[in-house]
């Protein structure tokens, strides 16, 4: 643990938090951590669907499993509760606990199907999903959901993974926090049939060269740990990533304590486990070196990143 004290102030940051609220068909929806909605009004996918967000002690000493009533009062307010929801995929990004907790609930509750690697498919099956409504997914085979095509690209955990490996038997909950081991990370491109892209690169880890000849207009950066990483490792996660796909405008995430639920405001992760000030200083400079629009999004509200291109 670092013993610097405190957390970042987001205050300080409000001008960072100015994507466009959406207006047209499409939209992107933040919801903490790397949860984020994809939506046109007619299909949509989600990433993770993280809701429960336990505190900290819980996950630390005891067992977790998804809270039913924050996972039903999130996809109230978003309009896809319910067997006949628009929502097509639940997608972790990888299995720990901050992104796959929910992931089974959700799909179950809005007829949706998980799609993932193998330790996504035990997640779902632990959580009482038919392997009908699990899809697996091959390395850069593009998957088609609706309005959506989602291709995904192997990727790694930012470091230290607490929790490496796979996961190789149903996770039945509640259990302990270190039964969702990180199993398959991924960049995941989620693109619209009216040519939108944007990447999802939920942790702030990479697979050098993995996303070689990949195109994103927009790219969702998890951020998670990527302040106490050195500033080298920031500048390479930067060209692996944002450079590597020719993006114009990049939407941070995975920067929120997401030990503190969703009803109330948000606020950064303390300084013992990271530094988002450390981050924004590194990638600001390097987002206005290349011309690039840096943004922290709005959580519950329906943005449009798009918008802010040439």
């Amino acid at each position: 643990m670092r013993m610097k004290p405190g957390r970042p102030s987001l205050a300080d940051r409000a001008d960072l938090f100015d994507v466009p609220a959406a207006s047209g068909d499409l939209g992107v929806t933040f919801l903490g951590v790397s949860t984020l909605l994809f939506d046109d009004g007619q299909d949509a996918v989600l990433t993770d669907g993280f809701f429960s967000r336990p505190p900290l002690l819980r996950v630390a000493l005891g067992r977790v499993a998804p809270d039913a009533g924050r996972i039903d009062a999130a996809l109230g307010r978003l309009g896809l509760d319910g067997p006949g929801s628009r929502l097509r995929a639940v997608v972790p990004v990888h299995t720990h606990v901050d992104h796959a907790l929910d992931s089974a609930a959700v799909a179950a509750r809005t007829g949706a199907v998980l799609v993932g690697g193998g330790s996504a498919a035990q997640v779902g099956r632990g959580g009482g999903l038919p392997d009908s409504r699990i899809q697996l997914v091959a390395p850069h085979a593009p998957m088609p959901f609706g309005s959506f095509t989602l291709t995904f690209v192997e990727s790694a955990h930012c470091p230290p993974d607490r929790y490496p490996g796979r996961i190789t038997e149903p996770v039945v909950p509640p259990v302990r926090t270190t039964a969702y081991r990180c199993g398959e990370a991924w960049s995941v491109l989620v693109a619209h049939r009216s040519g939108r892209t944007t990447l999802v690169q939920g942790s702030a880890g990479f697979v050098p060269g993995a996303l070689a000849g990949v195109r994103a207009d927009v790219v969702h950066l998890g951020v998670g740990q990527l302040g106490v990483q050195s500033e080298d490792y920031i500048r390479a996660y930067w060209a692996e990533t944002v450079e590597a796909v020719g993006a114009r405008e990049v939407v941070l995430v995975h920067w929120d304590d997401f030990f503190r639920p969703l009803d109330r405001p948000l606020r950064g992760l303390p300084y013992a486990g990271d530094d988002l000030d450390v981050t924004l200083r590194v990638l600001g400079g390097l987002a206005a070196a290349q011309g690039v629009g840096l943004h922290l999004p709005t959580v519950w509200r329906r943005e449009d990143p798009w918008s802010l291109l040439p």
